[in-house]
């Protein structure tokens, strides 16, 4: 157990603070103005973690805070109040959350296993409105129309491993997947390469919350916001306005670009799937006795 000083861990706790307002206020101000933004407030709608429980930090397991201050904590069931301080409960933390721990751990674990496989393309995006007059983004138009869009769908090769991008496409698109994907098909199917994935390690972050370092949850936040950018970059939606330039994935060109920084966001992404998944074995290693 590592103790921090009252002066240590409260230096840390603002140091985070400030560092993920930069995103939550920008949210914040978008949202008082009733303005939408199809890029970045993916982070804060399709993902469940308020941007007030984003701010609040915490210093994972085996670390002690000392101090009066330290007391604040105690409001939260997953710490317990030692002789040296306040820390997260580790043993009632792995029974009470056991079965998320389980999952994540052998989701990541399978995950980082596995070579990654690029080239999709951000493909995902683009069967999400084939042959639709419905699109996910009514306020932004399609680059090339919806005719060039469906032709894009048609001429190359739908090879979608993530089940909560597939889930997104019209049923139209649905059949020119390689694979027809379940939920069932999460833990075989998910691969280090997949843009969502990486994304998603924001999820498992939060999933275990208040475990979870603060650090690593706004590492993976701030990776989830780069890869976000690329996702909608390569997608249909003209977003040119807002500063995005298209990454044109229905050319030769745009394609290799795709698969380099697809190829980047993999690298980035593996170690903080590592401390993830360590951070998981934490909480496997004690005994559980009940549910």
């Amino acid at each position: 157990m590592r103790v921090l000083s009252e002066a240590e861990w409260t230096a840390r706790r603002d140091a985070h603070t400030a560092r993920v307002r930069a995103w939550t206020v920008p949210h914040h101000e978008r949202k008082a103005r009733g303005e939408k933004h199809p890029v970045l407030d993916f982070l804060f709608s399709y993902y469940s973690h308020r941007p007030s429980r984003l701010e609040r930090w915490h210093p994972g397991p085996d670390v002690v805070l000392a101090g009066n201050a330290a007391e604040e904590y105690l409001r939260w069931p997953a710490y317990r109040q030692t002789d040296e301080g306040v820390t997260l409960d580790v043993e009632a933390f792995a029974r009470e959350r056991r079965h998320t721990i389980e999952f994540v751990h052998r989701l990541l674990t399978a995950t980082a296993s596995r070579a990654p496989r690029l080239g999709c393309f951000g493909l995902h995006e683009w069967a999400m409105v084939y042959r639709s007059d419905r699109v996910r983004h009514e306020a932004w138009p399609l680059r090339l129309g919806d005719e060039g869009t469906d032709a894009v769908v048609a001429a190359n090769r739908v090879q979608c491993s993530h089940f909560d991008a597939f889930r997104f496409f019209t049923p139209e698109a649905r059949p020119l997947n390689v694979v027809q994907l379940t939920r069932e098909d999460q833990v075989r199917m998910e691969q280090p390469g997949c843009l969502h994935v990486s994304m998603d390690m924001f999820k498992w972050c939060y999933k275990l919350d208040p475990a979870t370092p603060s650090d690593l949850m706004a590492d993976c936040f701030e990776l989830a916001l780069q890869v976000r950018e690329l996702d909608m970059r390569a997608s249909p939606y003209d977003l040119r306005a807002l500063g995005y330039p298209p990454v044109p994935i229905e050319t030769a060109e745009g394609r290799a670009e795709y698969v380099r920084r697809q190829s980047a966001f993999t690298e980035a992404a593996a170690p903080l799937r590592i401390a993830l998944i360590e951070l998981t074995r934490t909480f496997l290693a004690p005994p559980v006795t009940s549910e």
